[in-house]
């Protein structure tokens, strides 16, 4: 009889302390709800739904001028395979996403080392650097129209040296390189404040340690400071790399896709033209969706080997 009640006993208490852990688990999922809505609220409007609505419009003939709008199925996407525009935007979006990982992040390393001390003449040249970086897009594109133009100071300085004047907008050949240049030099602050925050974090005691042991500056930096700067690459890298994907302002301001036939056209900037200026918002849409997945592709696989140098690190 004993046995019986110590065992409904601890029935009833098993029972009980079930109950309390599903209490508590319907309130923390009910607290997680209360500040989770809004935020998943507006990344499923804003976020969500239009790559959903995009991908539809991929599927159809949507034209806003042209209706009815038909199913077509996959046949966007395979005539992407035959666009030259297209192909030639992708070729020149690799170009440039090269262009602006490699250059901002090893000249953003290197200000950052030369900038990493302590006082008001370094505090200046950090801001400095910082200042492109909250410009508008369409203001530094402006502003290096006037200078790069055929008639513009860079070219006005280099006749005072006895070079000709170069093309840097209007030749085929330098277009390109000119805006990567362009937009490297705007990012180049961004590079510089995440090394900055990442050398200032590396702790002195190591530095120390490796200067005991006989290390000169250089083997201090290869084995102490530049493994400790490994989430810092990661972050300039990805950033870098999403920036390069959907770069438009400065084409669209500084060459208008141009000069010749698609020089400088990006796949942000055929989009667009595609869908607003052609009215083929159904095949723009199949561009979209290729770009979308190549940016996810191409960040994730970058993320993925980054992170595991971190882990190795």
């Amino acid at each position: 009889m004993t046995t019986d009640v110590g065992t409904r006993r601890r029935r009833a208490a098993a029972i009980t302390a079930t109950a309390r852990r599903r209490r508590l688990i319907w309130r923390d999922l009910g607290h997680f709800g209360v500040f989770a809505a809004p935020g998943m609220l507006v990344y499923l409007c804003f976020v969500l739904a239009p790559i959903v609505v995009s991908f539809g419009y991929s599927l159809t003939s949507y034209n806003p001028f042209n209706p009815p709008t038909t199913f077509v199925g996959g046949r966007n996407y395979a005539l992407l395979l035959r666009d030259e525009e297209f192909l030639t935007a992708l070729r020149v979006t690799v170009i440039l996403t090269v262009i602006l990982v490699v250059v901002p992040n090893v000249a953003g390393l290197a200000v950052a080392v030369l900038l990493d001390r302590k006082g008001w003449f370094y505090n200046a040249w950090r801001a400095t650097f910082f200042v492109p970086v909250v410009l508008s897009s369409v203001v530094v594109s402006v502003v290096w129209t006037r200078l790069l133009a055929d008639d513009g100071v860079v070219n006005q300085v280099l006749g005072w040296a006895g070079v000709p004047k170069v093309g840097w907008l209007s030749d085929p050949d330098l277009a390109l390189y000119s805006l990567a240049a362009i937009m490297a030099w705007q990012m180049l602050g961004f590079c510089v404040v995440v090394y900055l925050a990442g050398l200032q974090a590396v702790p002195h005691e190591l530095q120390e340690a490796a200067s005991i042991d006989g290390a000169g500056p250089v083997a201090r930096f290869r084995r102490v400071t530049w493994p400790l700067l490994a989430p810092a690459l990661t972050i300039n890298t990805v950033v870098l790399l999403i920036t390069a994907f959907k770069a438009y302002d400065h084409i669209q301001v500084i060459t208008n896709g141009g000069p010749g036939s698609g020089s400088t056209a990006t796949i942000a900037f055929v989009i667009l033209h595609t869908g607003f200026t052609a009215n083929r918002q159904g095949y723009a849409s199949a561009m979209a969706v290729v770009m979308l997945v190549i940016i996810a592709t191409a960040s994730a696989i970058t993320l993925r080997l980054l992170q595991r140098r971190e882990v190795r690190l």
